[in-house]
């Protein structure tokens, strides 16, 4: 598993953060540049309401993270502190934010819970535990948002119809493939621990890989028991782990809500407003958008989600031009810090532990 995780370091190379940042604000800019004629900023007045819901969004934010803290706390049974799950959770952003969707921080975050100090099976364990909660929320939520909502409201904006009418086999692509991984969670974390050990060990018996097979070995062995373990956790254990998935997704969503509330307030005292429809519409569309990240190769669907936020959202941004503006102040709070925090604490974090297991 050391020499694995070596090869983490080079993940966290700064072309690592400069890239996904200079593509996506890449996009943003030309974006910006092609409409920003359109634009009356005359018609913006701040206000102290704009300011209370701007905050909110960033409550919102606070809320996201404080459910997957919640949630890392529970998984671990209590062997990780809430400070490491605090750590942890922004790595884990960070290494999402720096890798393809498809790819995302899961791919490293079974390192980030080996070296705060799980074994390599029950980090693996979590990792899955995680990915399947996570799943299990899209696959819940987006036949409801398909009963709730015609094909035609979700996908047909007032403006590139075609394009986003495009998107729907792309949107059902993307689920197929997150409820393939949800049925094959639940099966190995509820009916047959042992599928993924084996699997595990199978694998490393390819021949260029026999040289790891001894610690992989291990790691199926850690991670079966730690499987069982999970397998015989009580509805209570399940039931904390779902409200934080809830809560820490729900939230994700809800910081739009917010930002387009307080550019309501801000364009025309909110007169017109946002009613209880859209909102679960705008709710619904950021599912989608979510779910069509999976099949993007970008770091952090940076570039592709810019653009397509520009179509989805347009319908609710009354300002000709500004739905550009709304999707960079968008990312801005809910992307980039995550790629501020995680290029400040990861290369100490790295050094630490890493220079740590060499000593040792």
């Amino acid at each position: 598993m050391s020499e694995q995780a070596e090869e983490i370091v080079k993940n966290f190379k700064s072309n690592r953060v400069i890239l996904p940042a200079i593509f996506g604000l890449g996009i943003v800019g030309w974006l910006f540049y092609r409409d920003f004629n359109k634009i009356d900023f005359s018609l913006f007045t701040f206000t102290y309401l704009s300011l209370l819901y701007f905050i909110g969004a960033f409550a919102m934010m606070f809320f996201r993270d404080f459910g997957y803290v919640m949630r890392m706390r529970v998984l671990s049974d209590g062997e990780l502190s809430w400070i490491q799950c605090i750590k942890i959770v922004f790595l884990w952003e960070f290494g999402s934010a720096v890798t393809p969707s498809a790819v995302g921080g899961t791919a490293l975050a079974t390192i980030f819970l080996w070296k705060e100090g799980l074994n390599v099976g029950k980090s693996t364990s979590v990792v899955l535990a995680t990915s399947f909660l996570d799943e299990l929320y899209f696959s819940v939520t987006f036949p409801l948002i398909l009963i709730l909502f015609s094909k035609t409201t979700l996908f047909v904006t007032g403006d590139n119809n075609g394009f986003v009418r495009n998107l729907f086999g792309f949107a059902m692509a993307g689920y197929i493939l997150k409820l393939s991984w949800t049925v094959l969670m639940a099966y190995t974390l509820f009916i047959n621990p042992r599928f993924f050990a084996n699997l595990i060990k199978s694998v490393f018996r390819i021949r260029f890989l026999k040289k790891w097979r001894s610690g992989a070995e291990q790691t199926a062995v850690d991670f079966e028991i730690a499987n069982k373990g999970l397998k015989a956790k009580g509805f209570k254990f399940w039931a904390k782990s779902c409200l934080a998935t809830f809560i820490s997704w729900t939230s994700r969503y809800c910081v739009l809500n917010f930002l387009l509330v307080a550019m309501m307030f801000s364009v025309d005292g909110g007169e017109k407003g946002i009613g209880i429809y859209d909102h679960f519409l705008i709710f619904a569309r950021q599912l989608i958008m979510w779910i069509l990240m999976l099949v993007m190769p970008s770091p952090g669907g940076s570039g592709f989600v810019e653009a397509v936020f520009t179509t989805f959202m347009a319908d609710f941004v009354p300002v000709a031009g500004f739905v550009v503006v709304m999707a960079l102040i968008w990312r801005l709070v809910t992307y980039y810090p995550y790629l501020i925090i995680g290029s400040v604490i990861t290369p100490g974090w790295l050094n630490k532990k890493f220079k740590k297991s060499k000593q040792s």
